[in-house]
Order: structure tokens, then sequence, then C-alpha cells
């Protein structure tokens, strides 16, 4: 009985993986994963730390598989694309070139569905670091067309003011005509004299 205690640790471990596995590195530096407990591999998965420091999403993504030409099948939408190479044709054996924000968990899974995990952690990666941001061109865009639209609208709020303002005043009063045209018509000098006196001149 005291036996089958001590087996049953590493029974376990071989029909679950070894979930104990860690790993610690620098960015350039190269690391080996081995598939543990698993009789079978078939596929490896990656599960990211802190995926917001790649602009990922939570969870497990599928980084490589077995073939039956001999060939493991690598992702080429992983981020790991040209980094990581399968050692075997098995995919027991992974080997990775580190770079900044891969810590996370290496998951590899068997045709039983068994599995082995192994933790890696990344020197300098963490919760604080920051998000891959956009090129300054991007974001001066980004800038600009807020500061545009604020402008757009204090414009068009001022206009409302006016336009409001103007219905609201009376009307300006009519201007007072020139002077010239409030004096009696103009009559010439020789239309002003008497016409009796006209006639005896003319006597």
């Amino acid at each position: 009985m005291a036996l089958v205690l001590q087996l049953l640790p590493v029974l376990l471990a071989r029909a679950q993986g070894d979930p104990g596995a860690s790993l610690d590195g620098r960015p350039g530096d190269r690391v080996n994963f081995s598939c543990v407990g698993v009789s079978h591999p078939i596929r490896w998965a990656w599960a990211p730390s802190f995926p917001a420091c790649r602009g990922l999403s939570k969870g497990r993504r599928p980084i490589l598989w077995a073939s039956s030409s001999g060939t493991p099948t690598v992702s080429p939408v992983q981020p790991f694309a040209g980094r990581l190479r399968a050692l075997d044709p098995s995919i027991r054996r992974l080997e990775l070139l580190l770079s900044a924000g891969d810590s996370g968990t290496f998951f590899c899974r068997g045709r039983r569905e068994e599995e082995s995990r192994t933790v890696l952690h990344v020197l300098g990666d963490g919760a604080d670091c920051r998000a891959p941001g956009p090129a300054h061109g991007s974001m001066y865009a980004q800038l600009l067309i807020p500061l545009l639209g604020a402008g757009l609208v204090l414009g068009l709020g001022a206009l409302g003011v006016v336009w409001w303002w103007r219905r609201r005043s009376p009307p300006p009063p009519p201007q007072p005509l020139p002077r010239f045209a409030l004096s009696p018509p103009y009559r010439s000098t020789g239309e002003s004299r008497d016409p009796e006196a006209s006639k005896g001149g003319g006597a």
C-alpha cells in the first residue's frame, strides 16, 4: 500500500503532464520545451501571461501541429513565427528564441487528451508593460481629428448664438432722409417773375 501511494504522484504526472515545469530566460536566449507524460503529441498551444503587452486576447492559441509527412506545421500567424522550431518530427521537443512578451504557459497535447504544461517567464515582462502603440503619423491623426471636430462644433455653436441674437434683437430704426429731399421743389429765377411785368417789358 505504501508503494502504491509513493507511485501515485508519478502516475498522475504521466497522465496529466508536468504542471510544475517552468523556465526562465532573457530576450535573445534560446530555451527548449519538452512534452512530458504525453505518449503521442499532436499539437502545441500557448497562453500568454500578459496578452495586452502583445495586443492579444486572453486564452490559448495553437502554435504548432504534428504532420503525417514528418514536417511539423507552424502557424504563420502565431507570434513566434521565425523563432520557433521543432527539434524532432514527433514535436516532443521545441526550441524558441525568446523575445519580450513571450511569457506564458505552453501546452503539449496528445491524442488521448493528455497534456503537458511548461510555464515560461521572460525577465522584464510584467503586467505594467505598454501595449504596442500606433505609429507617429496615425497618433497625430488621432489627435488632429478630435481637435477638428471640437473646432467645428464651436464654430457652429457661435453661428447659432449670433443667429439667435439677431432674431431676438429689434430691427434698427429707419435712417432719416437727406435734407435736400425735405426742401420744396427748386424753381428757376425766370419762372418766379410776374408774368404781367414780363409782358410790359416786352411792350
